[in-house]
């Protein structure tokens, strides 16, 4: 499809991408009441789901995934729910494997391109839960698995309608390397110890798969996932499972429409992060590149953001 024009002006003080990030990981608050329900996996593990729903009864639903370290509680997540609940749309937060507040049973966990569980969560669905139209929509990490989940799978049930993917590093490489620059030290800081301080209780749980002095020498994202991230998943190192797992290969072969939400002052994201080319030659696969927004970080007004707009706007159109 046609690059589409981005309408997205910030309020001045939010042009900056940095200052946007910021503010929208460590400030916005959303209220949102859910209510959890767990789930037992085909393999004995189990996720846990936040739901919230619309005034009225819906046969439509919108399945959330979040980012690294992230959870269902997360703002840009309940931001979205609320959003969707709002106009007649019920909603799942998915917690991934771990992220719920409670260790999962398994060493492995979640990864940026394992789009099983996704599978069951929209299984669960429909054969569980009756729900006729549903819509995904992914930030940074969840939006990569929505996107490759669309591209890799010739049997999507046809109750998906749509997908919408913000702030996506559609090059998990690209991406990695412009989290290691000095620009987005910060981040990759606080990425590294949150996801080293979980990798210890998993050791503890785990000693004969990981020792703890190998947990103890990660110093940077890279070696996090060539140590744990690429072993516990089956890859052979941190490269392969980039390569693998990365989005962009698996877009030209989405068949339902997806819209991709990449700023162009991103810091997390390389140039290979923008997917012109495949946009362009691929006929379900939007491409908006709006000049503001840091990473998910579209603040419009009324604690609304743009993306969250956006995202209903475009699953609307796909509803029937």
């Amino acid at each position: 499809m046609p690059i589409l024009e981005s309408t997205y002006k910030p309020p001045f003080f939010f042009k900056n991408g940095f200052i946007a990030t910021v503010y929208s990981g460590l400030f916005r608050s959303v209220s949102l009441k859910q209510d959890r329900e767990r789930i037992t996996l085909s393999d004995g593990d189990f996720l846990d789901l936040d739901w919230s729903y619309s005034k009225e009864k819906s046969k439509a639903l919108i399945i959330l995934l979040h980012g690294l370290e992230g959870h269902g509680q997360r703002p840009y997540m309940t931001g979205t729910a609320k959003h969707f609940n709002t106009n007649g749309i019920d909603a799942i937060c998915v917690n991934f494997r771990g992220c719920s507040g409670e260790n999962n049973l398994y060493y492995r966990s979640y990864h940026s391109g394992f789009t099983d569980d996704l599978q069951a969560v929209i299984q669960h669905a429909i054969s569980k839960k009756g729900y006729t139209k549903i819509y995904l929509k992914g930030i940074s990490l969840g939006a990569n698995i929505i996107l490759k989940y669309l591209g890799e799978h010739s049997n999507i049930p046809e109750e998906v309608k749509a997908g919408v993917a913000v702030s996506v590093p559609v090059d998990l490489h690209g991406s990695c390397k412009e989290l290691h620059k000095l620009k987005n030290k910060p981040f990759h800081d606080r990425f590294l110890k949150d996801l080293v301080t979980h990798l210890k209780e998993k050791q503890l749980r785990f000693p004969n798969e990981l020792s703890l002095n190998a947990v103890k020498n990660i110093k940077t994202l890279i070696e996090f996932d060539n140590v744990y991230t690429s072993k516990a998943h089956g890859f052979k190192d941190a490269l392969d499972y980039y390569e693998k797992c990365s989005s962009l290969q698996f877009l030209p072969n989405i068949k339902i429409p997806a819209l991709i939400i990449n700023a162009l002052n991103d810091s997390f994201l390389s140039p290979e992060c923008y997917p012109v080319k495949e946009a362009k030659q691929t006929p379900d696969v939007y491409l908006e590149m709006p000049n503001h927004g840091g990473h998910a970080g579209f603040i419009a007004k009324n604690n609304l953001y743009y993306n969250e707009i956006r995202a209903l706007e475009f699953c609307s159109k796909f509803s029937k």
